[in-house]
């Protein structure tokens, strides 16, 4: 009797096979999640061009929530003006995406006060729509199965998962100990996020299918970590700490710290190129939350996934305050608001060359859109 070989297993989703090569496996997402195209880069799906046929017919515009002047302009990236402007709640943080990629919702967390709300605007049209009263939603997020949106409260250390369409609350995962709870970016297969917590030096790992904390891990040396990304593997996570000056590298599944790159002061927001092969990464220029125009220490930098080394830096030009954003659907171009300035930096994405244009005050979270991908897990367009 002739016995079959075993195949020896590599790591999750891998097997190796006669001869040397390399098979990936399906990976086992959470029911409803569109499948994984390829267990090894979780960005195949939004490389340039790839924009889905109904959000091709979006106009191109640059949706910038402004947080002190309490509105959003639009931005035409053919000509680099604005286009519109108009109202919405006070203190609009972030434009999201919604899973569907038909919305984009504009996080009003009305600081200091219980006045929330979510401004949707239909990107058809690029007109906003009735506001929606939700309490605190500093950031949002969906899960990557489209049946939730979690509004990120974060004065009130609470996830709030709700219908991704109405926002009825669904249920409610309180994180005590993740002080200014804000970002957060989820595993390959959907079954946890990792959010950061600005105020303490944490992060906080959720199971998104039960709605549970599953626990918290102490950054080693930071301060006040801001953004975080996932690695085209879907296994390991980056995160921008804003005090340290660099990015961690955190082994998701093990929820354990392997790494640090230093990077600039003020790291602050992550993006991945177009091709899924680096990071761009915003540094702000300063320790404080809200720093001097026009620093010189400002700028971004580009770390190469494979090497999770930096390759590129490109200072702003006059100095300035890289913040949130995304990048184009060619690719071409960044485009990161100037926090403490009152732009929009465009920024070329070959040479690092930057263009500036003058927004309104205090611009946080800003939205390129359409983008391509097949849905959208939140913030400034998380698409995969």
């Amino acid at each position: 009797m002739i016995q079959k070989k075993k195949l020896p297993v590599l790591g999750l989703g891998m097997l190796l096979l006669s001869g040397g090569s390399v098979l990936a496996q399906a990976v086992d997402t959470i029911p409803g999640m569109p499948p994984v195209v390829d267990p090894t880069n979780i960005y195949t799906e939004t490389r340039a061009g790839k924009l889905n046929p109904e959000v091709a017919q979006d106009p191109p515009r640059i949706y910038v929530p402004n947080l002190r002047s309490n509105n959003v302009y639009v931005i035409d990236p053919q000509t680099y003006k604005v286009v519109a402007r108009f109202k919405v709640g006070k203190s609009p943080q972030h434009v999201v995406p919604s899973w569907d990629l038909r919305t984009l919702w504009v996080t009003n967390n009305a600081e200091g006060t219980t006045d929330g709300s979510l401004t949707p605007i239909d990107p058809r049209t690029t007109q906003p729509l009735p506001s929606v009263a939700v309490d605190d939603p500093y950031n949002m997020y969906f899960t990557p199965d489209g049946k939730s949106a979690i509004t990120v409260a974060e004065a009130r250390q609470r996830l709030d998962f709700r219908d991704p369409h109405t926002m009825e609350m669904q249920g409610s995962v309180s994180v005590p100990q993740c002080k200014g709870v804000n970002h957060a970016d989820f595993s390959i297969d959907g079954r946890y996020a990792i959010f950061t917590c600005e105020f303490g030096g944490y992060l906080a790992k959720v199971d998104t299918v039960n709605r549970t904390l599953i626990g918290y891990l102490k950054l080693s040396r930071g301060g006040m970590p801001q953004d975080i990304l996932t690695a085209p593997d879907g296994h390991k996570f980056y995160v921008a700490d804003m005090h340290a000056d660099g990015v961690f590298v955190i082994d998701g599944d093990t929820f354990r710290e392997t790494g640090f790159i230093p990077t600039g002061i003020g790291t602050h927001g992550l993006y991945p190129s177009r091709d899924g092969t680096k990071m761009y990464v915003a540094n702000r220029g300063s320790h404080k939350i809200h720093g001097a125009p026009h620093s010189k220490a400002g700028g971004v930098s580009v770390i190469d996934f494979a090497m999770d080394r930096v390759v590129a830096n490109w200072p702003i030009p006059g100095g300035g305050s890289p913040d949130m954003g995304n990048v184009s659907n060619d690719g071409r171009t960044l485009w990161l608001s100037g926090r403490f300035d009152d732009v929009v930096y465009a920024i070329d994405t070959t040479t690092g060359a930057t263009r500036s244009i003058p927004v309104g005050l205090e611009p946080h979270g800003l939205t390129v859109w359409p983008q391509p991908g097949r849905y959208s897990v939140g913030h400034t367009g998380i698409l995969r």
